[in-house]
């Protein structure tokens, strides 16, 4: 099933750190945002395969925008 990674923070993505076709378990980090000078982690709330990055560093974030998609 594809599933949606989301900002849960506005801010700027510091960086990605999957790649397209990882495999990445519960919990892993995928992403970071940077929020006023603070880096806060974006994590992958199922276990599965990195379909697609939607984001690249310095792209602008709101809450609940589409990060990753990846197949659960």
């Amino acid at each position: 099933m594809e599933k949606t990674v989301l900002a849960h923070m506005p801010g700027l993505v510091a960086r990605v750190v999957v790649d397209e076709g990882e495999s990445v378990h519960k919990g892993q980090e995928v992403a970071v945002i940077n929020c006023m000078k603070t880096e806060l982690s974006v994590t992958a709330e199922w276990a599965g395969v990195i379909k697609k990055i939607l984001v690249k560093e310095w792209d602008e974030m709101e809450v609940g925008s589409p990060m990753i998609i990846m197949e659960a």
